[in-house]
């Protein structure tokens, strides 16, 4: 079904706050999100990533402020509504979330079955399609994900998010735990995607080979515990070469994964609490 778009900003964050048992996850978090941007989001673990792409997708309700997508408030919408708007984007989980129990196929197709888009003839089509477009062979369609390699079940994770033909990707760390060459395939089907589909998509990633390869625009945030009151946890916003040349010294010790700082803040910590 196509949704025709009503809004340049196709996913927008109005002063946003999340809260889980009373403590600050995100905090006054603004920005906008237009159609077609690939959008990469770092920062140090802990620091709200992938609750950002679970408010995006209102899989999680913000504590204060308002998500917007394609011009409406999530939290407007009934459950019927909800529902179809989230048939209009795709997850890659962080380890692809495959189901143990299904096939390769099964697991692809789980999405056109659960939603009763086609028939079984037109979903053995979408599907061998599917699984071709991220690398893999037909052979592996009767295989369990227990038999996969990582690398494998990313791509597979991938063929499932792509199949119902998603306006928006959300990707959840999706080269953690793999080499270097895994890493670059990912990111080529990162790209693959942009370019076959009129696809939207939030990269969260710690890899800076992702963040120089796919990204269009670069958002960094802070762990609230390391930020005064007041002070902004979205600390920067721009390109991939102005990420390089960003004078806070705070993301140039993570793009370069620089720890000396963080080593002696340990090192005084254990003074000040060594027993008197």
């Amino acid at each position: 079904m196509d949704y025709p778009s009503t809004n340049q900003n196709f996913l927008s964050l109005q002063n946003v706050g999340i809260q889980f048992n009373g403590v600050d996850i995100l905090r006054n978090i603004t920005f906008d999100i237009p159609k077609g941007q690939t959008l990469v989001v770092i920062g140090e673990s802990g620091c709200g990533k992938t609750v950002l792409l679970k408010l995006l997708i209102s899989l999680l309700q913000p504590s204060s402020g308002k998500v917007l997508f394609d011009g409406q408030d999530w939290c407007t919408l009934d459950g019927k509504r909800t529902n179809e708007q989230r048939l209009r984007f795709g997850f890659l989980f962080q380890g692809a979330a495959l189901f143990d129990s299904l096939t390769v196929f099964d697991n692809v197709a789980f999405g056109l079955r659960a939603h009763s888009i086609c028939d079984e003839k037109e979903i053995e089509k979408l599907v061998l399609m599917r699984v071709k477009e991220v690398g893999m062979k037909e052979s592996v369609l009767g295989k369990k994900p227990a038999e996969l390699s990582g690398g494998m079940k990313k791509r597979i994770g991938l063929a499932r998010a792509l199949i119902l033909n998603p306006e928006v990707m959300l990707y959840d760390e999706p080269t953690t735990g793999l080499d270097p060459i895994m890493t670059d395939v990912i990111n080529e089907l990162i790209l693959q995607t942009r370019k076959n589909m009129p696809v939207t998509s939030i990269v969260v990633t710690h890899e800076m080979r992702t963040v120089q390869k796919v990204a269009d625009r670069v958002i960094m945030f802070s762990p609230l515990p390391r930020l005064k009151p007041n002070e902004p946890q979205m600390i920067f916003d721009g390109t991939t070469e102005e990420l390089f040349k960003a004078p806070d010294i705070r993301v140039q010790q993570f793009i370069h994964g620089e720890a000396k700082e963080r080593t002696q803040e340990s090192d005084n910590h254990l003074i000040t609490e060594e027993p008197k």
